[in-house]
């Protein structure tokens, strides 16, 4: 097995799973207050005032993340139609009608971490990006039913990528899922693309916890850096979508740790 990956006891997974379900309850809350008019900065203080009130530290502020040399500043990363993931909370970012607004956030209790991300429809999307967000939420839920001790990790990629096919959408490059438990980003990398994953298979272990988070593109699977050196866009300005949830892997099957 891949060094460094950690293996959970069930009761760790209980501990776990408590700060799961503080990121669902504020994701929920989150999705109800997404409307034309919001801006992204508005919704990055409706969740630092959900995490205080349930003694939850957010993982993201001030953290560093091992693909960044500097510390991350904000509770969430909010991404609007073309931007992909980790999209800085804005005060001029101001959320209109027909927009994909991707939220991801992750939480700190008691040691544990949750991680987990939505992709709200603002009003009336259209058709294409309808699409996209059926199939990023389908690839999730195929995903996880993957996510069972003794398959592998390219059961769950394959499961990705074939669902992206399906819907002649895109999979990103470069960005995916991975472990989580005592830190918000723990081995191993679970990709989206076939591409990432090239020969560096694993199988699946009880104990594992995995975030698995499909990014979908309508036009593209390459993507760009912002000029604020965090925001990651697609290439060709199309529009993505992100959808994640916090995983155990057992002998039985998958538990949705971030599932109200």
């Amino acid at each position: 097995m891949k060094k460094g990956i950690e293996l959970y006891s069930f009761k760790e997974i209980d501990k776990i799973k408590t700060a799961c379900k503080v990121v669902a309850e504020i994701l929920q809350t989150v999705a109800e207050n997404i409307k034309p008019g919001i801006s992204t900065w508005d919704i990055e203080m409706i969740v630092r005032e959900e995490a205080k009130k349930r003694g939850a530290k957010p993982a993201f502020l001030n953290y560093k993340p091992p693909f960044s040399s500097k510390s991350y500043p904000a509770a969430t990363c909010i991404s609007v139609n073309e931007e992909v993931v980790h999209g800085l909370p804005k005060k001029d970012k101001v959320i209109s009608e027909g927009d994909l607004v991707s939220v991801d956030f992750g939480a700190i209790i008691n040691g544990y971490a949750g991680d987990s991300a939505i992709t709200v429809a603002v009003g009336n999307i259209g058709e294409e990006k309808s699409r996209l967000l059926t199939a990023t939420k389908l690839a999730l839920e195929r995903a996880v039913e993957k996510a069972v001790a003794g398959n592998w990790l390219s059961d769950i990629v394959n499961s990705i990528h074939s669902t992206a096919e399906e819907f002649k959408v895109f999979p990103v490059l470069k960005y995916g899922g991975h472990g989580i438990g005592k830190r918000i980003h723990e081995e191993p990398f679970v990709p989206n693309n076939r591409k990432d994953l090239g020969k560096k298979d694993l199988k699946l272990k009880q104990g594992m916890v995995i975030a698995i988070e499909p990014m979908f593109a309508l036009g593209t699977e390459e993507t760009l850096q912002d000029g604020d050196g965090w925001t990651v866009k697609t290439k060709d300005k199309s529009p993505a979508a992100h959808f994640e949830h916090t995983v155990a892997v057992t002998r039985e099957g998958a538990i949705v740790l971030t599932e109200l």
